[in-house]
């Protein structure tokens, strides 16, 4: 199947398309720090917007490969005046909204809505930050969650691998 042409309105979020990996650290309050590997990617159908998906998994202290971690899919959809709109889905029952701005090769998203099923965990809102970094994409996460505050959870650089 051919690849479909890129949406116009999808140009000021080209630089994120194609499938990255690298890895991260993450963090937080309530558990232990932790090195994680990641596959994230960002494709199209030649609609206006991007289809997200993201999986990861544990870097072990030898720096093998363990458990899987977590995955969650959504849908990137740009806005007028340089805004975006994203939906993010975790199979662990809780349904985000983010809000944000698109400047050059950058994105910063702060949650509109956070959902969850009862038997979530509860996740109060988030903060997200996608970039350039070179040639590598760099990504950090704060959460609020489990009666904490706003704080840094998890980060990590990837290199495009397609």
């Amino acid at each position: 199947m051919d690849v479909p042409e890129l949406h116009p309105d999808l140009e000021p979020l080209k630089f994120l398309l194609g499938t990255w990996e690298g890895a991260g650290v993450g963090g937080y309050p309530t558990i232990e720090s932790f090195n994680f590997g990641q596959e994230l990617s960002f494709t199209h159908i030649g609609k206006p917007f991007l289809i997200y998906a993201s999986r990861t998994w544990m870097i072990e202290a030898d720096g093998t490969l363990g458990r899987p971690l977590a995955v969650e899919t959504g849908y990137w959809r740009p806005q007028p005046d340089h805004q975006v709109e994203v939906t993010l889905a975790h199979p662990t029952g809780i349904v985000e909204i983010y809000v944000g701005d698109v400047a050059f090769n950058r994105v910063e998203l702060r949650t509109d809505v956070v959902a969850r099923t009862e038997s979530a965990k509860e996740v109060t809102g988030g903060h997200r930050l996608y970039g350039l970094i070179g040639e590598d994409l760099g990504w950090a996460y704060d959460m609020a969650a489990v009666g904490q505050p706003l704080q840094s959870h998890l980060s990590a650089q990837l290199k495009k691998v397609s």
